[in-house]
């Protein structure tokens, strides 16, 4: 691997470095007790639960419907870049302004997360789609993984500040720890655009691959490969098994992990506690991380996948009968034996089945995916919460997505979706001709 390479390729890590921490400090750990308390300190702890569960419901249907047809725009315009810059920048924003929230200022805190939610997950469509050009076919898994092994660092590191200011905000000047989370808030958003300048410095552009039948216009081009995928996409059996699949399985991981620390501030679990166990999951998470990243080698990616699916189910059951903050703090630790590498070799998996081609569009018909499940996801938690008056249940409802995306993903032939992808760019190549480069400079 020469100098010029492994600089590309610590760039694009650099980017899950930047925005994890909106993942860490934003939804996972500091907002999620500050709206419980703060924002939403003019509800029942149930009721703020449960608005919390809708806000990302809502974040994620906007992403969804836009998915697609933003994937496919990117690859035919050469504009993955543009769009997850124009995505960060949203998101950036949004994040910086949670600092004005204040006590029961729920409905904006809900309107910021959404924004900044959507910035966060419809940049990660085109960060997504940049991996199969970035990385080989043979080092596909490890560089996914090491994505995520960046993404905990970073997040970890920025998050660890941020809980010494909301200990010690005296310390640091601050005049309590409510104020010491909104500051955290606006470090998250100059920490995700700081360390976003490497992507966008040293990654270049995917050549683009445009059919000569194909108009000239971006939206409507967009709307052209969108139809062609939805037909395409049945000739990849492999490859929609495993979407199906992941679409389940994801649904209860992002529920735990958007859900863990409100669930806890619920329960009467202390901020502390709460805020430390994520902490400790960002950490332990990096070995863990690495390790599933190397472990398809032994065992397979798709047997890797289930197995971490199993240690999933444990956690869902364990979580209903969570009482004290050890409970919590073995659950964190569980979960960041799993997190990273499931969502890593799901996103390799997927890689690997998807025609390299067109790799904008699949890779929003991914994002869809995810983002559909976390639409059912924290909607199913904040509904049962609010029919059974309390989250528990909403907690074992979740095993439910762990079971079928499980038995799905069983039947999955990787080898063969491998091979499928495979021959659709050949056939592209052989079938309608393309130019690599920009479009602009096309002609009918």
């Amino acid at each position: 691997m020469n100098r010029e390479h492994k600089k590309i390729l610590r760039s694009w890590k650099m980017y899950d470095w930047a925005n994890s921490a909106f993942a860490t400090t934003i939804m996972a750990a500091v907002l999620p007790e500050f709206y419980s308390s703060v924002a939403g300190s003019t509800l029942d702890k149930t009721t703020a639960t449960s608005y919390w569960g809708y806000s990302n419901t809502i974040a994620m249907l906007l992403i969804a419907i836009a998915a697609p047809i933003l994937g496919a725009i990117g690859d035919h315009s050469g504009a993955k870049k543009r769009f997850l810059g124009g995505f960060a920048f949203v998101g950036i924003v949004a994040t910086g302004l949670l600092i004005g929230i204040g006590s029961g200022m729920w409905v904006f805190a809900s309107l910021l997360y959404i924004f900044g939610r959507v910035g966060f997950g419809g940049g990660n469509i085109f960060y997504d789609s940049l991996l199969p050009h970035v990385a080989s076919p043979e080092e596909i898994d490890r560089v996914s993984a090491e994505g995520y092994a960046y993404g905990y660092l970073g997040g970890g590191i920025l998050l660890a500040l941020n809980l010494l200011m909301i200990l010690k905000p005296a310390f640091f000047g601050i005049p309590d720890a409510a104020w010491a989370s909104r500051i955290s808030f606006l470090s998250v958003a100059l920490w995700w655009a700081i360390f976003s300048i490497p992507i966008f410095k040293n990654v270049s552009e995917p050549c683009v691959v445009i059919a000569r039948d194909e108009s000239l216009n971006p939206l409507k081009a967009g709307y052209q490969r969108l139809r062609r995928t939805f037909k395409d996409i049945r000739r990849f059996k492999e490859l929609a098994k495993f979407l199906v699949a992941f679409w389940l399985y994801n649904d209860g991981i992002g529920t735990i992990i958007i859900m863990a620390v409100i669930f806890g501030a619920e329960i009467g679990i202390g901020r502390t506690h709460l805020i430390g166990a994520i902490l400790m999951v960002q950490f332990i998470g990096i070995p863990f991380t690495i390790l599933f990243g190397r472990l398809p080698k032994r065992l397979g990616t798709k047997k890797s996948i289930l197995l971490a699916l199993g240690v999933y189910t444990i956690i869902a059951i364990l979580g209903y009968f969570m009482q004290k903050p050890a409970h919590f703090w073995l659950l964190a630790f569980l979960v960041s034996m799993v997190q990273g590498g499931t969502q890593a070799l799901s996103r390799s998996m997927y890689a690997s089945m998807a025609p390299a081609s067109k790799s904008g569009e699949f890779f929003g018909f991914y994002n869809v995916s995810s983002k559909f499940a976390g639409i059912i996801g924290p909607t199913l938690f904040g509904v049962v919460g609010q029919l059974t008056g309390t989250s528990r249940i909403s907690i074992i409802s979740i095993i439910i997505f762990f079971l079928a995306g499980a038995g799905i993903l069983a039947k999955v032939d990787h080898a063969q979706g491998i091979k499928a992808a495979i021959s659709e760019d050949e056939e592209e190549r052989a079938r309608v001709g393309y130019e690599d480069q920009n479009p602009t400079k096309l002609t009918a």
